[in-house]
């Protein structure tokens, strides 16, 4: 631009800002749905946001574009009102349909005093430079409002995060913390709870399949943890809704009604010893359902030795020929010592049965058909079963 050009556009910021926020005030204030309807920017804000973008634009008419506007101190303005509205909660559309009708405003007010200044070719040249400085300028206004839109989703998933490391560590006892876990996750502070932890858990899916129940779902390194809010008193109808869950994420493990939100911190540890006693099985385990394993898990060095006492020399055979021994001891023990219900089982003969408990008598040096079948064996089958 040529002197002439520059020295009109600086009298023309300096004479007609004022008249221009006026305008542009009472333009928004009578045309811009968004702001007469949700009524979220105070006046001084609106007035103080058209006065300093107004000037910023009117300033940048007479530059040369420099290096990225990102980083420019000429686009403050729109960056700050960007992030005013955004965390007012004016919509983005509204933002920036204020800023097409400020660079019309700020378009016709040049025409009408340009005409006896400037020439049809320089005024051409202005408008161009005008619509080059509030695209930019509405771009940087949504970048600014984008950015803090962001910055609120980490700050809620950071404090979701926060929260829920707190409730699974014990944080709910204390009264404070617990009401707000149930304002921010929408559950009751109160009432019976199932805490349920899965490997390949789809929140969004879970919480659909066990709705009506209220429930909420986070991801974490060792797997997804749910809460789930029971609107009976028998969790019954929850467990056959978490089965479905269960076969979809190819494993689940629940715990016992917990009572309320103080108690997810017990429900967290007893849901994770479900999981663990499934192995490499798929389904549903609850913790009720699982208490011998859970009990072997929670004692591991007692859990190996029963496995050694009871079933070590068996482990030293070709698996040609564990297997049916296990498979036979397995059964004995879930029909309470029956040999001929042993033998239904595992599709042999009865007498086959029984030769192959006076093998493991035999091997293990312990009389297995005297009387009912040992705990103690019983004990040693699950930690073998359920330590692989």
């Amino acid at each position: 631009m040529d002197a002439e050009t520059l020295a009109f556009l600086g009298d023309h910021r300096a004479q007609r800002l004022a008249p221009l926020t006026d305008r542009l005030v009472a333009t928004i204030e009578a045309s811009n749905p968004g702001y007469q309807l949700r009524r979220v920017v105070p006046s001084e804000d609106l007035r103080r946001s058209c006065h300093d973008n107004i000037d910023r634009v009117l300033e940048l008419l007479g530059q040369e574009p420099t290096g990225s506007p990102a980083h420019d101190p000429a686009y403050d303005a729109a960056r700050e009102t960007g992030r005013r509205r955004a965390e007012q909660g004016l919509p983005l559309d509204d933002v920036l349909r204020s800023f097409r009708m400020g660079g019309r405003l700020i378009w016709d007010d040049l025409v009408d005093h340009a005409e006896s200044a400037l020439t049809s070719v320089e005024l051409r040249e202005v408008g161009g430079r005008l619509w080059e400085v509030v695209d930019e300028t509405s771009a940087q206004v949504a970048a600014a409002y984008h950015a803090h839109e962001r910055a609120v989703v980490r700050a809620d998933e950071q404090q979701r995060a926060e929260l829920w490391e707190g409730l699974l560590s014990g944080r709910a006892q204390e009264a404070s913390f617990a009401f707000e876990a149930a304002r921010i996750l929408d559950l009751p502070v109160s009432g019976d709870v199932l805490v349920v932890i899965g490997g390949r858990v789809d929140p969004l899916q879970a919480g659909s399949v066990v709705a009506p129940h209220a429930s909420a779902w986070v991801r974490r390194t060792g797997g997804v943890v749910g809460l789930v809010a029971l609107r009976e008193d028998s969790p019954r109808e929850a467990l056959q809704r978490l089965a479905r869950v269960a076969a979809a994420a190819g494993g689940l493990g629940v715990s016992a009604v917990v009572h309320g939100l103080a108690g997810v911190d017990a429900g967290f540890r007893q849901a994770s010893l479900a999981l663990r006693t499934l192995g490499r099985d798929g389904g549903l385990a609850t913790f009720d359902s699982r208490l011998p394993e859970a009990l072997l898990m929670s004692a591991p060095d007692v859990a190996a030795r029963l496995v050694s006492v009871w079933l070590g020399p068996l482990l030293a055979l070709p698996r040609a020929e564990l297997v049916p021994l296990v498979d036979t001891l397995e059964a004995w023990v879930a029909t309470g010592g029956s040999a001929t219900s042993t033998a239904e089982r595992v599709h042999c003969h009865r007498n086959t049965v029984l030769n192959r408990l006076r093998r493991v008598a035999e091997l293990t040096g312990r009389d297995v058909l005297a009387g009912a079948p040992p705990v103690e064996l019983d004990l040693a089958l699950r930690a073998l079963r359920t330590g692989g």
